[in-house]
Formats: C-alpha cells, structure tokens, sequence
C-alpha cells in the first residue's frame, strides 16, 4: 500500500488562555507511525506556563519564535537547569526528562518537538505525563498513599493535588515571579542555531548548522541528528538521501518552496508546495530535492541517528563525480561528447545551486 508523505500542518489538541498545545497525528500524516516519530508544539501566550512533565519519548526541540525560560530536570538529578531560551535555540531532551516552559513577553512564546516514538505507548505519538493539575499524576493516587510518599498531613495533601484545576498551560497572575534563569545551566543544554559557527555557507546558496554529538552531546542520549537549513531566494538544495537507514522529519520554519520526493523504481512519490508550518518525512534510502521560492526557505529537520551521513546526488561531492566515465556512459547510454559535458557542469558547486 502506498504511504501518502503529502506535507501537513498540526492541529490543536488542548489550550487555556495561556497557550495551547498542537500536534501531527499519524491518521493525518502516516509516516509518523510508519516510522515511529512524533511531533507537536507548544505555543505560549504572556505569562503563559507549560507546567512539569515528561514525556514516553525522547525530543529534539526547537525555538520556533519568541523567547522564555525552561526548566529541565535531568534523570536523577539533584537540581533543575533553569535556561533562557530564545529562537533559533535547539534542546535535546533524554528519556525521563522532566520540563517546564514560561514565557513572560508580549511576543508568543512556539517550540517545537520532534522525537522517536519507538518505545512509547503509541507509535507516531508522544504521550505526555503531567506531575501537576487536574491531570496530574498524584491526582490518580489516594491520599494515602500520597501522605506516605510526601510526609505530610492527607488534609495538606488534597489542598496540594487538588487545588490547581488547570491542564497542561496555564497562565500565572502578572508579577508572579518563577526562578530566574542561568548561564551557567544552559551550557551544554542549547545550542543556537542562528549564532552556531556554520558548517555549510554556500553564497547566494545557503547554510547548515548540524546538532550533533560534539556540538550538543545530550544528542547522543536522544539518539538524533538535526539540522537547520536555510536556503535563499531560488536556491535549489541538491537532491540526497541519507545512506545510514535514517528517517528524515522536516518542519519548514520560515518561507516556502516546492518539494520532490523519489522513491522505489524511479518513482516521484511527492511534488508538492511546502510552507511554514508544514512537516513532512522523507522514507529511508528515499531522494529528496527543494527549490526556494522569491523568499527563500528554512528548515529544521531532524534524523534518526545522532550523528547522519548524507550522499548527495549532484555537485562537486556527488557520486557522479567519483564514477568512471566509461561507467557512466554505459549505464546513461550516451557518447563520451555527452559524458564530458555532463562531468563538466557543477564542478564546484556543493550541496546548494543558486538561482540561475
């Protein structure tokens, strides 16, 4: 049966007047289950709190827009990291990570998530589990059996459980104050991928940062790749596909362009017009190729595998230009005239064409 990898944006799932939560779900975008990834957003209003949880999965996220402060408790540890956060910024969140997420501007507060759903509870969707509010975990518990964990009075304990009546976002009175962020406790949790040094920077072409073990080694715990790309105004990214058995997820974050997928025999299993806020998976061993439009494109992409290999199909890099011409006049059929014009072009060029 043939997956449909037409591109799809979130839909909302829960809010208050703090924000609101979004996500993809695999009966809207099959690849998600197909290969057991979930992704979703939160987006937060002022004084918006996307208060304590954790998650089945482990998650790369992403500052999308705006700025606030997150909260991240590592597996067994003593403290939280209290982290600034801002656009552009990238997060790898482990197993057993506990977050929380506060915007105090006026500007909204959207971070996204994608992960491997591989040992969740539902393929192609990440399950959330609240410490607190009307679905909180102790909410479930009697207060019994509370009272004897946290050493306190039943009556201290129903005031505690039951007292915040909200779910997942809430919104804090103005001047309420939560702790103030650390530079010392961002570093090596975020990398920003707006400010990192490039590892690709291709004129009137385009630019990569790559998350990876070296640069954000909490990747290695998440088990991801990720990358930030941005391509300028008719820029073509050259076609590839990734030659370790990775998936790739792509969340375009800015501007828009068109997209082609091709698959199994040759065939083109997507051409399609992508724009901000569409997600879309490219199969493993899968080619794909983008062209910006007049505004050029950026996107954020995770891969399952922290530390990805790409095999690029045109440009100076490509496999073309390591195969012996008698090889490639053979396999195309055509004469060696042909072959010399063919080897000539895009000598230089890597990975990014420019507009013609």
């Amino acid at each position: 049966m043939e997956i449909d990898l037409t591109p799809k944006s979130s839909k909302s799932v829960y809010g208050s007047d703090g924000g609101s939560y979004f996500s993809w779900s695999p009966s809207d975008l099959p690849m998600l289950k197909e290969g057991n990834i979930g992704a979703s957003k939160i987006a937060l209003q002022k004084n918006g709190l996307a208060m304590p949880s954790y998650s089945d999965s482990a998650k790369v996220a992403y500052v999308l827009q705006g700025s606030g402060t997150a909260g991240i408790i590592l597996y067994e540890a003593e403290k939280e990291k209290v982290i600034a956060v801002k656009e552009g910024d990238a997060i790898a969140l482990p197993f057993g990570v506990v977050t929380w997420w506060f915007n105090k501007d006026d500007t909204e507060l959207v971070v996204l998530f994608m992960g491997d759903t591989s040992k969740g509870h539902k393929a192609g969707e990440f399950t959330e589990f609240a410490l607190t509010g009307a679905n909180g975990i102790f909410t479930g518990f009697t207060p019994e059996f509370v009272a004897r964990a946290w050493d306190l009075e039943e009556d201290k304990v129903k005031e505690l459980v039951g007292s915040q009546k909200g779910t997942g976002i809430i919104k804090v009175n103005d001047g309420f104050k939560l702790p103030e962020p650390s530079e010392a406790d961002r570093k090596g949790m975020a990398l920003n991928c707006l400010e990192a040094p490039l590892d690709v920077d291709i004129k009137n072409g385009g630019r990569v940062v790559v998350l990876n073990t070296k640069n954000l080694p909490l990747v290695e715990q998440v088990g991801l790749g990720a990358d930030l790309v941005r391509i300028d105004a008719g820029s073509m990214c050259s076609p590839g596909f990734s030659c370790d058995s990775a998936y790739q997820v792509t969340y375009i974050v800015r501007g828009g362009g068109r997209a082609q997928i091709v698959g199994v025999d040759g065939k083109r299993k997507l051409e399609q017009r992508v724009k901000a806020g569409d997600l879309f998976i490219v199969p493993r061993f899968f080619v794909v190729s983008k062209i910006a439009d007049g505004e050029g494109m950026d996107w954020f992409s995770i891969i399952t595998t922290p530390n990805p290999i790409f095999c690029h199909l045109a440009g100076r890099t490509s496999v073309w230009k390591a195969l012996n011409p008698q090889v490639l006049e053979a396999s195309f059929n055509v004469s060696p005239e042909a072959e010399k014009h063919f080897r000539s072009k895009r000598l230089n060029a890597e990975i990014f064409f420019p507009a013609p």
